[in-house]
């Protein structure tokens, strides 16, 4: 865990922090499609990405979910954070979508390492100036693109986080995460396939060009 720890890490963290993240983490490795936080939870504990990708999905009255963003190596969630800070419940599900190796950090580190290193501090920093700037890019896509638009930006994220051009996610599954309805995405994606840009198969998507 240590040189894992040290080579998505040590650009940001001292070596003393880095010891006490082995003294104190969790070192968690989930197949795809878990749930590692979901709503409603009290948080307990803080997420360091050491491989992987997870989509961070919000929920509305309806049940209906929405795509927020992803996290992969060397990121953490800010929402977590700021969960832990004001000690509220998670208003986030978190999802893997590929296996993912992780380290659990207890939430009341947070405080303490934030008052001992700027380390911390600047990823810390670094990391809700990252998030919002996916809000961001996530709230301008639903107000100013058009569905077709958004759904190729999501089918290209996803080869990118999951180093994959074939996408084994169901209609619907794309569905939720763009807050439609499975018929329109199923109407998009033949027409990109007429565009040849991508192929449809049975189980799977294969991204062509987008």
């Amino acid at each position: 865990m240590e040189e894992e720890l040290l080579g998505t890490f040590s650009n940001y963290f001292e070596q003393p922090l880095i010891d006490e993240i082995l003294a104190e983490g969790k070192l968690m490795e989930v197949p795809a499609g878990e749930t590692i936080m979901d709503i409603g939870q009290y948080i307990r504990s803080i997420p360091l990405m050491l491989s992987g990708a997870i989509k961070v999905l919000r929920e509305d009255e309806e049940g209906d979910e929405l795509l927020l963003y992803y996290l992969e190596q060397g990121e953490t969630c800010s929402v977590t954070m700021a969960c832990c800070m004001g000690h509220t419940k998670s208003e986030i599900r978190a999802i893997t979508e590929t296996e993912t190796k992780l380290i659990m950090v207890p939430v009341q580190k947070m405080e303490e390492w934030m008052a001992k290193y700027k380390g911390w501090r600047n990823y810390v920093f670094d990391s809700y100036q990252n998030r919002l700037n996916e809000l961001l890019q996530t709230v301008d896509s639903i107000a100013f693109k058009n569905l077709d638009q958004r759904l190729m930006d999501y089918l290209k994220k996803k080869v990118e986080v999951t180093k994959d051009n074939r996408i084994k996610s169901t209609h619907q599954e794309i569905a939720y995460d763009l807050h439609t309805s499975r018929v329109v995405v199923s109407r998009l994606l033949k027409k990109l396939e007429k565009m040849k840009k991508l192929v449809l198969h049975r189980n799977y998507i294969h991204v062509i060009d987008l």
